[in-house]
């Protein structure tokens, strides 16, 4: 098993000394970490036995504390979170920023979220109570609210002396993006802290500031937020209500953490089991089996089918038993032109290339695809044949020739099967509300095993005969 530390060297340098000071000398660890991140510190917080957490914590200033806290695994937060009482961690969480303090409140129970929501700061506990009542899968439930603004009739020099004030005021994201927003607070515009910086004296913000500024509403998904950060190069972006008036905005590093996530759970049900809750190794042992063994045993009826389809052609196989040779040839391929599509599919799906409309275009561009693949591996397959009967390797006195062409018409058959299936799953499965990685490729082989087996030896009967 690998130990953890191996991963964080420094962690697992510093872990000892740290131990040794929160025994002896606690008061020492603030000025002793001072020059750290406080992602390097929590790296050192993971590297510790959990029960000493919380003394780190409460060895640090509250707002140092609270930053380590944003960058702790979830799972350590929430113990850390648990052990504290109600009041030491509603003081903690109220000095962390707004969209960090509802992700922790979000992981624990909803019994101990409600008991630190209430021991917050009433101004605080508002924002978050806002936050929380969007769905974390949308721009919402990513979004801060700590959001930098001028107002759009000041100068550059009146609006530098308010970025300033609000720096003084306490923490906040991404500094240097500035919003302009007018009288109403409705968003016109948005510029660099560079920009404002390096403008002419007196000149009003409205004429530095860009006016065409890309937002997002607070119910739109995270994967579009992601996709408009990508495609415009922001480091931030605006949410805004429904009549144009800033909300909050998403920052880049949310939208990683998201992406990251996301992109886990994808791999996980394309892998064919259901998303983990928690890290692989923090997962349990009864919660492991739960999440595998629905899918597995779908793909285990789905196999029975292939099972079925077998003992329908049971005679022909008795028959010319040549053709069970081949028969793992022909699923496999079947399954690969599958898994190959839905793969591109459902990628094309996620980064908004396709949407359900566009099925009609996958069929035009797939439907050629498949069969110039198709007849690519049939000539492969029919040569192979071929040169095996030349070469004189087996001998089970089967006409080779027509044993060549039922392969060839075989393959050509599946792979062009298994690319449509594997191309269409994920619309029909979006079009019933369904994530289209559950179009996993296991269960595009198993749907195409059996379609494989059924084409392979009806062409057999047709040639054989």
């Amino acid at each position: 098993m690998i130990d953890p530390r191996e991963e964080r060297p420094l962690a697992a340098l510093l872990a000892p000394d740290i131990l040794a000071l929160l025994d002896d000398a606690p008061q020492a660890v603030a000025v002793e970490t001072e020059e750290l991140h406080p992602a390097d510190l929590a790296d050192v917080a993971e590297a510790l036995p959990v029960a000493r957490v919380p003394a780190l914590l409460a060895a640090l200033p509250g707002d140092r504390a609270a930053a380590v806290m944003e960058y702790l695994s979830e799972d350590l937060r929430t113990e850390v979170l648990e052990a504290l009482t109600t009041a030491q961690a509603a003081d903690l969480l109220a000095q962390m920023t707004p969209d960090d303090r509802a992700d922790a409140l979000e992981e624990l129970d909803e019994e101990t979220a409600d008991e630190i929501l209430e021991a917050i700061p009433a101004a605080a506990r508002e924002e978050t109570e806002r936050l929380l009542s969007y769905d974390p899968e949308t721009a919402g439930g990513l979004m801060t609210t700590q959001i930098v603004t001028v107002r759009e009739t000041s100068t550059a020099e009146a609006a530098v002396a308010e970025v300033r004030a609000i720096a003084r005021a306490g923490r906040r994201e991404a500094m240097n993006t500035i919003y302009v927003v007018d009288a109403a607070g409705l968003l016109v515009g948005v510029l660099s802290l560079r920009e404002l910086l390096a403008a002419p004296e007196g000149a009003p913000v409205s004429e530095i500031a860009w006016t065409e500024v890309v937002s997002i509403p607070p119910t739109a998904d995270r994967s579009e937020a992601a996709r408009l950060i990508a495609e415009y190069d922001l480091v931030a972006l605006p949410v805004v209500d429904e009549n144009g008036r800033a909300l909050g905005m998403v920052t880049v590093d949310d939208v990683i953490d998201a992406i990251q996530e996301e992109q886990t759970e994808s791999v996980q049900r394309f892998g064919g089991l259901e998303a983990l809750d928690e890290s692989y190794t923090q997962t349990g042992f009864a919660e492991m089996v739960r999440k595998r063994v629905g899918w597995l045993s779908v793909l285990f009826v789905g196999g029975m089918f292939t099972t079925l389809a077998m003992g329908r052609f049971e005679d022909e196989l008795n028959k010319a038993l040549v053709l069970s040779l081949f028969l793992p040839l022909i699923i496999a391929s079947g399954g690969n032109s599958g898994s190959q599509a839905t793969s591109l599919i459902i990628r094309a799906l996620a980064m908004g290339e396709l949407r359900t409309r566009d099925w009609w275009r996958v069929v035009l561009r797939e439907l050629p695809t498949a069969l110039t693949l198709g007849a690519i591996l049939g000539t492969i397959g029919v040569l192979r044949v071929l040169i095996w009967q030349l070469a004189g390797w087996s001998d089970y006195g089967a006409d080779y020739e027509r044993l060549a062409w039922t392969v060839g018409a075989a393959l050509l058959g599946v792979v062009t099967i298994g690319s449509m299936v594997g191309a269409m799953l994920p619309f029909l499965l979006r079009r019933f509300g369904f994530d289209p990685a559950t179009a996993s490729a296991p269960f595009v082989a198993t749907i195409v095993d059996v379609t494989g087996i059924v084409i392979y030896f009806s062409v057999a009967v047709w040639l054989l005969r």
